[in-house]
C-alpha cells in the first residue's frame, strides 16, 4: 500500500447509517474488524480493548437494556422509546470499551488507545465494503451495558459501532483545513 492509497482510504471513509439491516455480515469479517483495533498504539501495553459483538435478537436486548437505564435516569420518553429499536438498524453492533488503568493517567491513556483502535475498526470495515457508524453510549447507561456484555464494571464504554452493508454511498462531507501551529 502506498501513502496515496492510505490517504485515499482515510478520505473515503464516512460515518453512515445507510445500512441494510437484513443482510448479515459474516463472522470472519467481523472478527477481522475487531482484531484490527488491537494494532492501535497502546502505551505500556495494557491491552485495554474490550469488545462485545452483538447480533441477532441480542441487538433488541441491548436496546432495551440501554432504554431502561435511560428511563431510570429520567430521559425523555420519546428518546427512550427510540432507543429500544435503534440497534436493530444494522446486523452487527460492536460495543467497545476501555479497561480501567492502575492510575487515573493510565485510564486516560487506555481510552486514547481504544479510540485509536476504533478508528482502525472503522477503516477496516470501510476496506471490506461495509458501512459503519461510531455512536456514543447513552449517559448513565455504562453499568447496564457492561453488565449485559459481561465486561468489568470498571470498564468505560467508548462507543457502539453499527456495522453492515451499505444501501447507498454516504454523502461526501467537506472538511476544514486542520488548524496547525508551527514552532521553530
Amino acid at each position: 500500500m502506498t501513502p496515496d492509497d492510505l490517504e485515499a482510504l482515510i478520505a473515503a471513509r464516512r460515518s453512515s447509517m445507510l445500512i441494510d439491516a437484513a443482510k448479515e455480515v459474516d463472522a470472519h469479517t467481523v472478527e477481522r474488524i475487531v482484531v484490527s483495533a488491537q494494532w492501535a498504539p497502546n502505551h505500556r501495553r495494557t491491552w485495554p480493548l474490550r469488545v462485545a459483538i452483538i447480533t441477532g435478537d441480542s441487538r433488541s436486548t441491548l436496546g432495551n437494556t440501554i432504554a431502561d437505564a435511560m428511563a431510570m435516569h429520567g430521559d425523555d420518553d420519546a428518546k427512550v422509546t427510540k432507543t429500544r429499536g435503534k440497534f436493530m438498524r444494522s446486523p452487527v453492533v460492536l460495543v467497545v470499551a476501555s479497561a480501567q488503568g492502575a492510575t487515573d493517567n493510565e485510564s486516560e491513556e487506555n481510552k486514547y488507545a481504544v479510540a485509536a483502535g476504533i478508528q482502525n475498526m472503522l477503516l477496516m470495515a470501510h476496506s471490506c465494503g461495509l458501512a459503519a457508524l461510531w455512536g456514543s453510549p447513552a449517559k448513565g447507561a455504562n453499568d447496564a451495558i457492561t453488565r449485559l456484555c459481561t465486561m468489568d464494571t470498571t470498564d468505560h464504554v467508548m462507543g457502539l459501532i453499527y456495522v453492515g452493508y451499505p444501501t447507498q454511498d454516504a454523502p461526501q462531507v467537506d472538511r476544514p483545513t486542520p488548524r496547525i501551529t508551527r514552532l521553530h
